[in-house]
């Protein structure tokens, strides 16, 4: 299947038109297009990226899929006082490593981050990360594998997939939330509530980390038409939109708000710890419903 490669990022392309992009710069996916199932029509944009998202590496990218490591939102431990919110994985270049699958069934490429020189400066635990984005007819996939290269060292961190599905949002809805604990960040102290809705909406400002969720979601606009997420290895799931606070993001259009809700797998309320050696995985798997 055809992979192109220029400088600053990696197109896959499958042979039913569904395609994906992935820029170096925090190996993020800033394009995923995929048919309809239901009507067979054209590959149509299934996340969002705001055209007013910075591209050449000056900032994290403002939509797509962002790659949040080793910790998620502002820092909260003294070994990562030097790092911005969510880490450094999505402002990093990232290498390509290799092409993991070609064939009829769908293309898988590998991206690697190491310690860098600028890295070491301001984090200096040695870690090696891959990331697999694999394109499917209508699915993509995206996982994350974590090392501890250390012989001697343990290595503890948080990591989530911060994935904007492109969704008019005064039609979309998250489930299966319903009975499940989260920690509500738009309140004060941030207290942990329980969901008693049957289907969750971001018409209002959502900032929600919900525990010991069930790794399996589905983001609908009614039609029998969405997106399925199955998620592994992560017990957390992040519900974000921004609301009309959005005009305060230089890099968000006007009314971008209303175009995507954020549903992010991760490892956000706990802390993962790897032996010395010792490796971690998490998959995403987003399939066109």
């Amino acid at each position: 299947m055809p992979l192109k490669v220029t400088d600053s990022k990696v197109t896959l392309i499958h042979p039913n038109g569904s395609s994906a992009e992935i820029l170096f710069y925090g190996a993020t996916v800033i394009s995923w297009k995929a048919p309809s199932k239901l009507d067979g029509g054209p590959p149509v944009e299934r996340l969002y990226t705001s055209p007013k998202a910075f591209l050449d590496g000056s900032k994290p990218v403002r939509g797509g899929i962002p790659v949040v490591f080793p910790f998620f939102g502002p820092s909260t431990r003294p070994e990562h006082s030097q790092l911005a919110q969510h880490g450094f994985a999505r402002s990093e270049v990232w290498q390509f490593d290799s092409t993991v699958m070609d064939n009829e069934a769908g293309v898988s490429v590998r991206f690697v981050l190491e310690p860098t020189a600028a890295i070491k400066a301001k984090f200096p635990a040695a870690f090696t990360l891959s990331y697999v984005v694999t394109l499917a007819a209508h699915q993509l996939t995206t996982h994350l594998h974590v090392t501890n290269p250390s012989q001697t060292n343990n290595f503890t961190f948080q990591a989530l997939l911060h994935t904007y599905i492109k969704a008019n949002i005064a039609l979309s809805t998250v489930t299966p939330l319903k009975g499940l604990t989260y920690i509500n960040k738009l309140k004060p102290g941030f207290p942990e509530e329980t969901e008693e809705r049957e289907a969750v909406d971001v018409r209002e400002p959502a900032d929600f980390v919900y525990k010991a969720a069930c790794g399996e979601y589905e983001v609908s606009w009614g039609g029998g038409l969405g997106i399925e997420i199955k998620a592994t290895g992560f017990k957390d799931v992040v519900i974000w939109n921004p609301g009309k606070d959005g005009r305060k993001m230089s890099d968000l259009e006007e009314g971008g708000w209303d175009l995507f809700v954020c549903v992010e797998p991760g490892a956000a309320s706990y802390w993962i710890d790897l032996g010395p050696g010792e490796s971690w995985d998490g998959q995403q798997v987003l399939t066109v419903i």
